[in-house]
């Protein structure tokens, strides 16, 4: 070792210092330390089987281990939640059905849907009598109309006559599902051009005659207008000039409200179909009316304010002979505006 020392300080090309002399090799014994990606590996690894996550990683990430290992150990429980879910519905079912054979649902299934020959029209001529946002209203009850129509127990034959103009170009805008709508007919034909003049009986607010009865061999035309009572009188107008029947729904029969007596397309839609159900005018006007209306029985409202019934009936009646008690005098019948 000390020749070879001499020999390397002697050589003229050689003028280096024994510190960058090759260092002999290290022993077996030394270990080589891990990387820092093993090491992150390694220690993920033991701290995960604990339950516990690492202090160097983010919150976002143990949050999602966190979500993780409870997802691992719900798993169980889920399963049991889904078996007692679908025993839940199985129970809700037979709830529907016992409902349905006592008649407090008015939701029915298709297959005991026992549809009506009654054909219901929405005349849709009044196009250009209205403004766009009156078009609009008149669209969104066309359309519960449909959707009441084919969840009723005695569906109607339900038609849109005179469809165009702009009911028709607000109706392909926004609801462009109506082309595939089932159980209804739309036409852009005038109600008259479809349907027997016999047959045809013209609902209508400013009508004389009381309707008492559905006939089911009818076809009962609904004024298709939203108008705000700005075109008073108009379908009963209409329906004389086609020289048609007309009647009005027996609501003063039945209903006093303390707000205008004004119905709309969908109401009157509603009623008949309830009517068919029930058989009874009472129950439908109560059934469908809003909340808003204030509409309460016509004969309580006689009894309670005996007094303003008396006075009414006396002169009423001033030449009449005949006296009667307050509890039997009736409201004149009240129409209602159709569509307005």
């Amino acid at each position: 070792m000390k020749d070879y020392l001499s020999i390397v300080q002697r050589h003229p090309l050689i003028n280096m210092s024994t510190d960058v002399l090759p260092t002999p090799p290290e022993s077996d014994s030394v270990q080589t330390k891990p990387g820092p990606r093993e090491d992150q590996a390694e220690h993920l690894k033991p701290s995960f089987d604990k339950g516990e996550a690492p202090e160097h990683m983010s919150k976002r990430q143990m949050k999602k281990l966190m979500r993780q290992k409870q997802w691992e150990e719900q798993r169980e429980l889920r399963k049991q939640k889904r078996k007692e879910r679908r025993q839940r519905r199985k129970l809700e079912r037979q709830s529907h059905l016992e409902s349905i054979s006592d008649g407090h649902d008015r939701k029915r299934f298709r297959s005991e849907v026992v549809p009506s020959p009654l054909r219901l029209i929405v005349d849709c001529s009044f196009d250009n009598l209205m403004v766009s946002k009156d078009i609009k209203k008149l669209h969104k009850q066309i359309q519960r109309c449909y959707a009441e129509n084919r969840r009723a127990s005695h569906p109607v034959q339900y038609y849109l006559t005179s469809h165009g103009g702009q009911l028709k170009k607000i109706m392909d805008e926004n609801d462009k599902g109506w082309v595939n709508w089932k159980d209804i007919h739309i036409k852009p034909e005038h109600y008259s051009e479809l349907m027997k003049k016999e047959d045809l009986v013209y609902l209508t607010s400013d009508s004389p005659n009381i309707l008492k009865e559905l006939d089911e061999s009818k076809a009962y035309v609904i004024g298709g207008l939203v108008d705000h009572n700005h075109h008073k009188g108009i379908t009963y107008k209409q329906a004389s000039e086609h020289g048609i029947h007309h009647a009005q729904l027996p609501l003063g029969d039945f209903v006093k409200m303390n707000s205008r007596k004004v119905l709309a397309v969908n109401h009157v839609f509603e009623i008949v179909l309830e009517y068919l159900e029930t058989r009874d005018w009472q129950e439908a006007f109560f059934s469908i009316l809003p909340q808003r209306k204030g509409a309460v029985p016509a004969d309580k409202v006689c009894k309670s304010s005996s007094q303003e019934c008396a006075s009414t009936k006396d002169e009423e009646e001033s030449d009449s002979s005949a006296e009667e008690s307050p509890e039997n005098v009736q409201d004149p019948p009240q129409g209602e505006a159709l569509g307005t």
